[in-house]
């Protein structure tokens, strides 16, 4: 029996998870006349875009780089706004400054020509290299992002059709197979491999079709919202009340409702029940299944039946401020330890925590001073780990780890720092499975691999549950700030388009 459709306007969608996915998903629901409830287990809103002030400092608890801005001014558009009326978009220059182990430092750079400058000063060959992995890197953008991110993959016959596309584009090649064809500098190999880190993935497994980053940033820069990620939650936060979405803090949903293998609503952990026709989880959907719906999540659909899943790496994030002003350290600095590959293998295939690491660092300060009293700097240093399949004693390396981190910066960029360093404090991936609901700590949910990317990858829509969507890091598109915002385009196609009531 065809259930009859409610009217669009009467319609309510509930979105557990308040992160940048959810948040997205919320307005593109509500834009499209849903009465939409968002409902965070957290005190603030974000997800892990939290904000923590500590004697003064600030910093951004999650994402610090913002491409693609267009996607935010996007949902703004949505109700007849202008983000520029409400946030400072501000370009970086350069993208990023790379710090390598030798002591050589290579700025990537907003320009061309001036990345191309900085390229000849460690191989003139790798130049003209460069320009044609910029080539390559937009022709697998032309697809990869502008026809296949925000469209759904929840049948095969749409995979099948990408086939021929993404055979030219040799995107079964890895990313770092793809850049090592153009360069030969290993520094500059390294420096262009890097991308797939930022979704939580291995260059070295992480299908090319993932160097459309590098197009992307190219297409459209690299910003700083002042006032930090924390300021671009709190203004969707308010845009989202003019809208009249309702947002419940402090609300840990314990069980999605089911009747009739339809999602009928939510129960609370302090027993408060909310009704509705429509849920979207917009976190880990490995979780939702296993503690939401108390049953094992789904295999991903592979070619090889049964294949394992894959995770991110685990993140450790050191947060401190200083006494001090660094002016010749850059907004973004990539620290490069004396190993790359084998560094890399230690993190994701030996679940190891070896003893040399490598850096990002966010100074903020760099671009916003309200970070950071007055002659002080703010910073936050992202450590790449092995997740919590690793095994590791975080409560043992937790401040080992962080003197580690302090002694190598003293010894290279940030001079004096155990002189100067103040209010320091870290996270582990237990945190982030504590905090933030992620399966094995893991920082990008399951990883890139071709192997779990679009149709491979969780589906947007649940396979027997045709009213329950999913958005966010563990779902097509995938993770990064774009991915998991597109991921809502893609919710709302599947609703709107197609193939609605489908059943995936």
């Amino acid at each position: 029996m065809t259930k009859e459709k409610i009217p669009i306007d009467s319609r309510h969608a509930v979105i557990i998870g308040s992160g940048f996915a959810g948040i997205a998903t919320a307005l593109r629901l509500r834009a499209l006349g849903f009465q939409v409830t968002l409902l965070e287990r957290l005190e603030k809103i974000g997800g892990r875009a939290q904000v923590f002030e500590r004697g003064g400092y600030r910093h951004d608890a999650g994402p610090t780089v913002i491409t693609a801005p267009f996607l935010f001014e996007e949902l703004f558009e949505l109700f007849g706004e202008n983000l520029s009326d409400h946030l400072e978009f501000v370009p970086l220059d350069p993208f990023y400054r790379f710090h390598f182990s030798d002591g050589s430092q290579f700025d990537y750079k907003a320009s061309i020509d001036d990345t191309l400058t900085e390229i000849r000063r460690f191989s003139s060959q790798d130049a003209d290299g460069y320009i044609k992995l910029l080539a390559q890197s937009k022709k697998i953008y032309d697809i990869g992002f502008k026809k296949l991110v925000h469209r759904p993959f929840t049948r095969i016959w749409d995979m099948v059709q990408q086939v021929p596309a993404l055979i030219y584009l040799k995107c079964y090649r890895t990313v770092a197979e793809m850049v090592n064809s153009y360069l030969s500098h290993p520094l500059m190999r390294q420096a262009f491999s890097i991308h797939p880190l930022l979704v939580g993935g291995n260059p070295f497994n992480t299908t090319s079709i993932y160097s459309l980053i590098h197009y992307l940033e190219r297409r459209w820069g690299i910003f700083f919202c002042m006032g930090g990620t924390g300021k671009l939650v709190e203004e969707l936060r308010h845009l989202m009340l003019r809208q009249g979405i309702e947002i419940r803090n402090s609300a840990d949903v314990q069980k999605i409702i089911l009747d009739k293998n339809l999602a009928s609503g939510v129960l609370l952990s302090n027993g408060v029940q909310i009704n509705s026709d429509l849920v979207v989880f917009a976190g880990d959907p490995a979780i939702c299944h296993e503690q939401l719906l108390d049953r094992p999540p789904p295999r991903l659909a592979s070619i090889i039946p049964g294949m394992k899943k894959h995770y991110s790496m685990g993140l450790y994030v050191l947060y401190f401020g200083t006494k001090k002003l660094y002016p010749n350290v850059a907004h973004h600095t990539i620290w490069m330890g004396p190993r790359f590959r084998e560094h890399l293998a230690d993190i994701f295939n030996r679940k190891h925590l070896a003893d040399d690491f490598s850096l990002y660092l966010h100074r903020p300060t760099a671009t916003d001073k309200s970070f950071a009293p007055q002659n002080c700097e703010s910073f936050y240093v992202l450590c790449p780990v092995p997740n919590l399949e690793g095994q590791v004693d975080w409560d043992t390396m937790g401040p080992e780890l962080a003197d580690k981190i302090v002694t190598a910066l003293d010894n290279t960029i940030l001079p004096e720092l155990p002189l100067v360093i103040d209010q320091m404090f870290w996270m582990t991936p237990e945190d982030f499975k504590n905090d933030y609901r992620s399966l094995y700590g893991a920082g990008f949910s399951i990883a890139p691999r071709l192997t779990q990317s679009a149709y491979f990858r969780y589906h947007n829509r649940d396979r027997s549950i045709s009213n329950l969507y999913f958005a966010g890091a563990g779902t097509h598109p995938g993770a990064g700030l774009p991915g998991v915002v597109s991921s809502a385009k893609v919710v709302e196609e599947l609703l709107t388009g197609s193939e609605v009531g489908s059943g995936g």
